[in-house]
């Protein structure tokens, strides 16, 4: 099986990207269930690339249902150190219009149906830090390529991950932009909590499709509108993934890939045998 340093998880309208050489589709089955889909393995731009569709090809697991530990936890199998996320995204600021690009650096958590954690029930307690949640290293990575690519590429801003598959209520998307956040979206929190506890650097290349429903005058966010602009914008994605990836550092360690090292709250000899040969790939090093 071939190994990845780099992963690359695609959001709505991602379901592929070109260019793989050495190309292998892997079917993994972890501790937590199947991924999303097959990853494809190869070199890309010179670097070890893994990609995943995170709804799947042909788009069928809707945010709530997707399989968020499987996903992460398939990266680190493979090897992967550092994750670059493309998702669509609404925007809540006048001056990010649709075609605009955010790299965000912070998050604000309204959803209610997900287990972001691998420990969770497990009889182990973990408290990674996570003041700054996305890895600072990737966002300039990503700002220099994206540069550009989009008019409005904008680095830094909160991204609000709702609960879906619903878009937002007017009273809701107002009360999000009283809060000062910049873009909306329905999946990428859970993918940058989970990555923090696998020791894997995230960032997420933010795609904005439309003005949610706050904008006076604009039509409400439909499927139709949002599909319209995504495909414009995942070619735009393409180039910005085709630029970056042969400039992400993939030998120099960084600060998230010792997350777990002060994180670990339970003794180790109150953790069950079966229970740490499970967590072997991500715990194994601090448990010895």
């Amino acid at each position: 099986m071939n190994k990845a340093s780099i992963g690359i998880i695609g959001g709505s309208g991602l379901y592929e990207i070109e260019g793989f050489e050495q190309r292998e589709e892997v079917a993994l089955d972890t501790p937590f269930g199947k991924p999303s889909d097959n990853y494809v393995v190869g070199a890309f731009g010179g670097k070890k690339v893994a990609f995943l569709s995170r709804h799947g090809r042909g788009h069928r697991i809707d945010p709530s249902n997707i399989n968020y530990r499987a996903n992460i936890w398939g990266m680190k199998e493979l090897g992967v150190q550092r994750i670059i996320s493309v998702s669509a995204v609404g925007s809540m600021k006048e001056g990010l219009a649709p075609g605009a690009f955010v790299i965000p650096d912070q998050f604000i958590d309204r959803t209610t149906k997900r287990i972001t954690t691998f420990f969770y029930g497990e009889g182990i307690v973990v408290h990674i830090p996570f003041g700054d949640p996305i890895c600072i290293t990737l966002i300039e990575s990503l700002y220099a390529a994206a540069r550009g690519v989009a008019s409005t590429v904008q680095k830094n801003g909160t991204y609000l991950n709702m609960e879906g598959p619903q878009f937002s209520t007017r009273a809701e998307s107002n009360t999000y932009r009283s809060w000062g956040v910049d873009v909306i979206g329905m999946t990428n929190l859970a993918e940058a909590k989970l990555s923090r506890e696998a020791e894997i650097c995230y960032a997420t290349l933010a795609l904005v499709t439309d003005y949610d429903c706050w904008r006076e005058g604009e039509e409400n966010v439909n499927v139709e509108k949002v599909l319209s602009t995504i495909r414009s914008n995942v070619s735009r994605a393409k180039e910005v993934l085709k630029k970056v990836i042969p400039t992400v550092d993939t030998k120099n360690p960084c600060a998230c890939h010792e997350s777990l090292k002060y994180a670990i709250q339970t003794n180790p000899q109150s953790i069950d045998a079966n229970v740490k040969k499970k967590f072997s790939l991500l715990l194994g090093k601090y448990l010895k």
